[in-house]
């Protein structure tokens, strides 16, 4: 069997960019496996995913880049990110997560766990996985983001898992971790940011709760975002009942989101995202 990659690029759009790469691939024994792309006449922006079989194609890719100018990627389709999860004192998303990984149902590296709180470091070290106790306070702010940013810089990590982190990273840290850091939060965004969501939601009356899996940026809750879910539920349904809810869609929408990212099949485009399913 020969040897699987994993081609993403994206670059203006223009005619004839996937025949050059098709081109290109078979020209170097490339066997197409699956192949998805899409033109955003708004932005100009082509985007495009392909699964080929064969040898290493970088130097057949290369010159079709250069002439169409492409932010590309190549990488072999059992690649893993190397992913450092945060989290607070919530544990049903961080469980999920390495459940899923666990049993192959992930494809990532979890390199460690983060946190503020030691409540989750247990459930880490049962998984096997390093458990960094960084707490904070509105004295130490600075100090701690630094000395996480230095951490996740030098664990090398390719993508960084807000699992109910619940602090608002500062600036710096948000810029420095700019396309690779995925927040999950309990609302069906835009509704109801903030603090107590799932209240707001009771309060509203809602029929409709959610979850948003988003990029985080420098506007809180406003980043691009990458996977949402949604229940239905109805008056009866206490705060305390929404949450439990919006617990388990929570936990589904974040790992879908960091499956899917683990996959490259997530691209930016402005504030929005193209997601090959």
């Amino acid at each position: 069997m020969s040897e699987s990659w994993e081609l993403t690029l994206t670059c203006a759009d223009t005619v004839g960019i996937v025949a050059a790469v098709s081109g290109a691939l078979a020209g170097s024994d490339g066997f197409i496996l699956d192949s998805q792309q899409y033109a955003d006449l708004e932005t100009g922006r082509f985007f495009m995913r392909v699964v080929f079989a064969g040898p290493d194609a970088r130097d057949a890719i290369a010159p079709v880049a250069k002439g169409f100018a492409m932010d590309w990627s190549l990488v072999a389709s059992d690649w893993r990110p190397r992913v450092v999860i945060a989290v607070s004192k919530g544990s049903h998303c961080l469980n999920d997560l390495l459940h899923r990984w666990s049993i192959g149902a992930l494809r990532i590296d979890p390199v460690a766990v983060v946190s503020n709180h030691e409540t989750l470091r247990a459930l880490a070290e049962w998984h096997g996985v390093p458990f960094h106790h960084l707490p904070v306070s509105e004295q130490t702010r600075t100090d701690q983001e630094a000395a996480l940013l230095d951490f996740i810089e030098g664990s090398e990590a390719d993508l960084v898992v807000l699992a109910r982190y619940m602090q608002v990273l500062g600036p710096q840290l948000v810029q420095a971790l700019a396309g690779r850091c995925v927040n999950i939060h309990h609302s069906f965004l835009p509704s109801f940011k903030g603090a107590q969501p799932y209240h707001q939601a009771h309060a509203r009356g809602v029929k409709l709760i959610g979850a948003t899996a988003h990029f985080v940026t420098g506007e809180l809750d406003e980043g691009p975002i990458i996977e949402q879910a949604v229940e239905r539920v109805d008056h009866r349904a206490t705060p305390a009942e929404l949450a439990a809810i919006g617990r388990d869609i929570e936990a589904q929408v974040l790992a879908r989101a960091v499956g899917w990212i683990s996959e490259r099949r997530v691209f930016l485009n402005g504030l929005r995202t193209v997601v090959f399913r």
